[in-house]
């Protein structure tokens, strides 16, 4: 019988500050990254694959927490692992004095995903299934079981989540079947990062509207007269009939965030992302009423289920934005959804960074197949970078995803990525990539990033 015999956490970092793919208002130079957990159990063929996502520097802490917090699995047979998948969460990955530093926020919260990521691609390779598929053979009770609740209880109890996940499970292989003939429904950031100049944004919003993409989302929030400018460049090349977001990444006050997206109303965009604070729930509450008929939608930074809980009671967004890493994994993830299904906000994952794409698809499975049972209102963002470093990534067609067939969470990462882009003994970042000297720009660039 298999056990988990040992944790191997990796610092994985991409360079896209060199090409500026990722550059936002409030992060400009980004180099997306990874603490990768893999779970060793005596099988060679079997280990548990998992990641949260960072920006470069400091993914070393994530790293260090994760390690820590995965100790803790060591010994754990995977058989049954199933049926403990709640308990796991709650019990064996808890330390009373390392949640000081917390709790359920910061680098423990996020290195937590990791770890709890790392389970669930286990037990789905241990059962021969994608996790959306692993989840969606679920009861009601057995997934519930492997839930957080706790502080939810004021909103949804653990009762009233069984009553929504069986008033579903009757038609859940009907939306199945719907699934893996149409896809799931998604829109598009790759062309729209603020460092990008004109002339790449055009170009790359008519390919856009080329492949078949409807949705397309710019970063704004660096120059109020720049985002006029490239707003009109964007809704230029998709037209009046496709649909333009906008996502400020936390840049702006309150009162800012009026008065620049009512100055870009003109460009009729469906939704202004990340306005403000994502700890500042009020603060979302005002801006959307004062910005309506522009949606708002948050939840890339909201740091725990309680956040999104409070977002929802003030009605405060209109699009739930969840992660697959800054909340710790499908434990925390499923009771933040059936909170939007009960209020009524469609769930949009986010998905801006290295895996986020892998993760989210089956959540949005999840989602459709066995919370909301509604695609209205929902899309799943896809960013068309660093797919190439994973075993099985995400296939996207005519502006949906395909739904995943392999096994597990799609998160495992090639050998060879790993053995390039580990930090900081990686070949790239050793200044060389298969024995041939880094450009001139490319060792800059491992300056910078060292500084």
């Amino acid at each position: 019988m298999p056990v988990i015999e040992r944790v191997e956490v990796r610092d994985i970092r991409f360079p896209t500050s060199a090409t500026l793919d990722g550059s936002d208002a409030m992060n400009p130079d980004g180099d997306y990254s990874a603490a990768y957990v893999v779970l060793h159990t005596g099988d060679p063929e079997l280990c548990g694959y998992g990641l949260t996502f960072t920006l470069g520097r400091g993914t070393e802490l994530c790293v260090t927490a994760a390690e820590y917090l995965a100790e803790n699995l060591v010994g754990l047979e995977v058989d049954g692992m199933v049926g403990r998948l709640g308990s796991i969460y709650r019990e064996v990955l808890v330390d009373s004095q390392l949640r000081w530093l917390g709790p359920d926020k910061g680098v423990v919260h996020l290195a937590k995903a990791a770890v709890m990521n790392a389970v669930w691609d286990l037990v789905a390779r241990r059962e021969r299934k994608p996790v959306w598929r692993l989840i969606c053979d679920m009861t009601p009770e057995e997934l519930v079981a492997a839930c957080d609740f706790r502080y939810l209880e004021d909103v949804l109890t653990q009762d009233e989540a069984i009553d929504m996940l069986t008033a579903l499970s009757p038609t859940r292989e009907e939306r199945v079947a719907e699934l893996l003939r149409d896809g799931y429904p998604a829109y598009t950031t790759s062309p729209g990062w603020l460092g990008y100049d004109d002339d790449k944004l055009r170009r790359l919003c008519e390919e856009a509207v080329a492949d078949g993409w409807d949705h397309v989302k710019l970063k704004v929030g660096r120059s109020l007269d720049e985002d006029r400018r490239r707003c009109a460049i964007a809704r230029e090349a998709l037209g009046q009939d496709r649909v333009l977001m906008l996502d400020a990444n936390q840049v702006w006050g309150v009162r800012e965030a009026i008065t620049w997206v009512n100055e870009l109303r003109s460009f009729d965009p469906l939704w202004i992302e990340e306005p403000t604070s994502p700890d500042d729930v009020l603060g979302h509450r005002e801006i959307r009423r004062h910005v309506a008929p522009v949606g708002v939608a948050t939840g890339e930074h909201a740091e725990n289920k309680v956040i999104f809980k409070q977002l929802l009671q003030a009605e405060a967004i209109d699009f739930c934005q969840i992660d697959s890493c800054r909340l710790a994994s499908i434990n925390e993830i499923v009771p933040v959804m059936l909170m939007a299904a009960k209020f009524g906000i469609p769930v949009c994952p986010h998905a801006g960074g290295v895996g986020l794409c892998e993760y989210v698809q089956h959540l949005s499975v999840i989602d459709y197949v066995c919370i909301s049972g509604s695609l209205a209102g929902r899309m799943t963002e896809f960013v068309d970078h660093l797919h190439e470093h994973f075993v099985d990534p995400v296939v996207i067609q005519r502006g949906r995803y395909v739904t995943p067939t392999a096994v597990g969470y799609s998160i495992r990462m090639r050998d060879e990525s790993i053995g390039t882009y580990s930090y900081p003994d990686g070949a790239y970042w050793r200044g060389s990539s298969d024995g041939v000297a880094a450009s001139p720009e490319a060792r800059g660039h491992v300056a910078r990033s060292l500084g």
